[in-house]
């Protein structure tokens, strides 16, 4: 008789949100690239709209969406480092979770560099 768990390798633990949050990373960043390509490639279409399109930008809701791509971006870089070491050092696969909590780390405190700055630039401290 298999057990309710038989079915999944990670089991819910930091092996399986990392992959997860890897992931979702790298498809906002992908979209955040493709809206990006639209919008430059939109001046060469009207340079009116172009300005347009770009003065949205400076509306709160999207420098915290800016906050959430540096997020995104971080996370990533940080995470596919670990991703690296995981693959390539003869310790990796022992340390993985210790490696996890390092990327979490690591985020945490590069993010609380830039979030206080970047709510300077939004709210004109």
């Amino acid at each position: 008789m298999a057990s309710a768990q038989s079915g999944t390798l990670y089991r819910g633990r930091e092996g399986m949100w990392s992959w997860v949050a890897h992931r979702i990373s790298g498809m906002l960043i992908f979209l955040f690239l493709l809206v990006h390509v639209l919008d430059t490639a939109l001046v060469r279409v009207s340079p009116e709209a172009y300005n347009e399109v770009i003065g949205h930008y400076k509306l709160v809701v999207f420098g915290l969406g800016e906050i959430g791509l540096v997020g995104a971006i971080l996370f990533h870089a940080l995470n596919g480092l670990r991703i690296i070491l995981v693959d390539f050092w003869s310790q990796g696969t022992k340390r993985q979770r210790l490696l996890f909590w390092v990327v979490v780390a690591l985020w945490v405190v590069l993010m609380a560099g830039f979030v206080p700055r970047q709510l300077m630039h939004m709210f004109g401290a």
